[in-house]
């Protein structure tokens, strides 16, 4: 049911049934209102309703899950004014922590960046590539050293993350984020901050456009 692997051995926290979770929502194991019953997540992990009912809790304050009276915890589904205003949070918070972060990239943090680049264009799976889209933004972030601000960011990106999977599943988005990574990276090699800052805005932008008018098709 999950990507994860689960030893027999280590005992089964809280925390691992949310990263259970957490992965069969963000592959479409779980997908949009499907109902997350309490008691057959704990039979599945062979735990009490406490920490299953802790886990959803978690991944509610990730606006993953929501919690309906008589109905439970559902997987939460994103309207297009939502995911708008995701992206424009995305837009203020990311464009922020690349202007703080530019000045202080090295130049092993440009090349594993290369790398991350390198390895997008040859990974055929969606859900990974979703992720290592992740890495190298993040990667690109975490030299500002705003711990709080990333973690947002962090948060905002898993709850569009599995509706992009569905999205890139159906069209060939990633050549054309691959170019504008690519531009975004070469400004920050450049330490033209102003031109990185506009060009992630633009790539930003461009993803929510474009996952806007997929979830009105759907």
């Amino acid at each position: 049911m999950t990507n994860l692997t689960l030893s027999l051995q280590a005992p089964i926290t809280t925390e691992t049934i949310a990263n259970a979770l957490r992965s069969d929502i963000l592959h479409g194991i779980y997908t949009s209102n499907a109902p997350l019953r309490q008691d057959e997540i704990a039979a599945r992990f062979g735990v009490s309703k406490i920490p299953v009912r802790e886990a959803l809790q978690q991944l509610k304050a990730e606006g993953l899950v929501t919690f309906y009276p008589n109905r439970g915890a559902v997987v939460s589904a994103l309207s297009s004014s939502e995911v708008d205003e995701i992206y424009t949070m995305r837009i203020a918070l990311e464009t922020a922590a690349l202007q703080r972060a530019i000045p202080h990239l090295t130049i092993a943090d440009l090349a594993r960046a290369e790398a991350l680049l390198v390895t997008l264009d040859q990974e055929q799976q969606v859900a990974r590539w979703n992720e290592l889209n992740w890495e190298f933004h993040a990667l690109l972030y975490r030299p500002a050293n705003l711990p709080r601000l990333l973690s947002w960011v962090s948060t905002l990106h898993v709850n569009v993350a599995r509706y992009m999977v569905l999205y890139l599943a159906g069209l060939d988005y990633q050549a054309a984020s691959q170019q504008e990574h690519r531009a975004i990276l070469a400004a920050c090699r450049q330490g033209n901050v102003d031109l990185a800052c506009d060009l992630l805005r633009h790539h930003l932008q461009a993803a929510a456009d474009q996952l806007l008018a997929f979830l009105q098709k759907t």
